[in-house]
C-alpha cells in the first residue's frame, strides 16, 4: 500500500498495523520529519518515498524520493498498490485523494477535507472512513434501516469555560485538549467545533443521509450511534484507539483483539451533552450545512485562511470564529457545481478572509 502522512499519529498506527500482520508498503509520504520518516524508510523499505520540501531531498538516504505537491501526485502515478491511506492534514489532502480514485485505489481515508470540500464529486463507493466517529457509524448498521446519526465530541478545551472567556482565548490555550495530544490544527478544530461540522459533512456523503447530528460525550468511549427506524439505538464502545478502524479499512483478518476492550465497570457514568452555540458559535452553521453540503468548501477554505491569523496570535478566538461566520455569510448564496468551481471558490474564500484580516 501507499501511505500519504506517515509520519503523523494516523500514520504511526497505521504502520503498527502493517508491522503486526505483514503488510508489504510500496510509498510513504511524509512532511518535515524526515528523522522519523527515514526510520520508516530503513525499516519497511518502500520503493517510492515523498516529502513536502524539494530543498531537502538530499536528506533521504533513498534512490526514488520525490517532493511537494506534485511529487506526491508522481509517487501515487508511478505506485501499483491497489490501496492508499490518506491521512494528510487540510485541503492539500484533496489532490491525492482525487488522483487515487482517478487511478482506480481504494481509499482508506482520514483526510476530512476531501469529503468535506470535495464529497459531491468524489466516487465515494471506493473510500473506507478511518475516523472513529465514520468507523463506528459503518460498524454499527449492518444493512438495517436507519433513522439517524450521531457522532460525538470530546467538547475540546474549552468545553467547561465560560463563553465570554473563551471569545479572548489565545492559540495555546486552544491546544490544551482535555483527553488527548492531537495535531494542532485537529486540536483548534475540536475547541470552535469545526471538526464536528467536518464529520457531519463526512457522515452526510458516505452514508447518503441529512439526517446526522453530534452530542458532547466527555469521556470519548462512545464514538458514535445509531438511531434505527425500528426505534432502537446502538452504541459504538471502544478505546481512543484508530488502530481498529485501519486495521478493517486494510482488510486485515481479524481473529484477535486490535484493542482492550472497554471495561465497563470501571469508566463510570457516560453521560450526553447538547452542543451549545453560546460556546461554539459556529456550529450555528449546522442545520445548513447539512441542507446544503456542497458549501463544504466555503467554511473549510474561511476555517484555514481565520486559522493563520490566530496562529500568529493577531486576533483572539472569537475573532477567529467570526470570520468564518462572515466568510460563510459572503458566499452562502453559491454553490460548485464542478471540481473545478470547488478550486476556485477555495481561492476566492481564501482570499477574502487573508485581504480582510485586519
Amino acid at each position: 500500500m501507499v501511505i500519504l502522512g506517515s509520519t503523523g499519529s494516523i500514520g504511526l498506527n497505521t504502520l503498527e498495523i502493517c508491522r503486526r500482520f505483514q503488510l508489504p508498503i510500496e510509498g510513504l509520504v511524509a512532511g518535515n520529519n524526515l528523522e522519523l520518516l527515514q526510520e520508516q524508510i530503513d525499516e519497511f523499505q518502500p520503493e517510492l518515498v515523498a516529502i513536502a520540501d524539494p530543498a531537502r531531498i538530499g536528506e533521504i538516504r533513498h534512490r526514488r524520493v520525490y517532493a511537494g505537491a506534485e511529487g506526491i501526485l508522481r509517487l501515487l502515478e508511478e505506485s501499483a498498490s491497489p490501496r492508499v491511506v490518506n491521512a494528510l492534514v487540510g485541503y492539500t489532502g484533496l489532490a491525492p485523494t482525487l488522483k487515487a480514485l482517478e487511478l482506480g485505489r481504494t481509499l482508506a481515508l482520514a483526510n476530512k477535507e476531501s469529503l468535506v470540500v470535495a464529497g459531491a464529486f468524489l466516487d465515494r463507493t471506493k473510500i473506507f472512513p478511518i475516523d472513529s466517529e465514520h468507523f463506528g457509524l459503518w460498524y454499527l448498521q449492518n444493512g438495517r434501516p436507519i433513522e439517524r446519526l450521531v457522532l460525538t465530541a470530546s467538547g475540546g478545551a474549552f468545553r467547561d469555560r465560560d463563553p465570554e472567556s473563551i471569545r479572548r482565548a489565545d492559540y495555546a490555550e486552544a491546544l490544551r485538549h482535555p483527553n488527548w495530544s492531537m495535531g494542532d490544527k485537529i486540536t483548534i478544530d475540536s475547541a470552535s467545533m469545526v471538526n464536528k461540522l467536518f464529520e457531519l459533512l463526512e457522515a452526510r456523503w458516505l452514508f447518503d443521509t441529512s439526517d446526522v447530528d453530534a452530542v458532547i460525550e466527555r469521556r470519548s468511549v462512545v464514538h458514535a450511534l445509531v438511531e434505527f427506524r425500528d426505534g432502537s439505538t446502538a452504541a459504538h464502545l471502544a478505546g481512543v484507539d484508530m488502530k481498529l478502524p485501519i486495521a478493517y479499512a486494510l482488510e486485515c483478518p481479524i481473529t484477535e483483539p486490535i484493542l482492550e476492550p472497554v471495561d465497563l465497570l470501571g469508566i463510570g457514568p457516560i453521560a450526553f451533552e447538547e452542543i451549545d452555540t453560546r460556546r461554539y458559535p459556529l456550529w450555528q452553521l449546522k442545520a445548513e450545512l447539512l441542507a446544503r453540503p456542497r458549501l463544504g468548501v466555503v467554511l473549510n477554505a474561511a476555517n484555514e485562511a481565520a486559522m493563520v491569523g490566530f496562529r500568529k496570535g493577531r486576533y483572539d478566538f472569537g475573532t477567529m470564529a467570526d470570520k468564518i461566520l462572515d466568510a460563510w455569510r459572503r458566499f452562502r448564496d453559491r454553490e460548485p457545481e464542478s471540481l473545478g468551481e470547488v478550486m476556485e471558490m477555495d481561492k476566492e474564500v481564501r482570499r477574502y478572509v487573508l485581504t480582510n484580516e485586519e
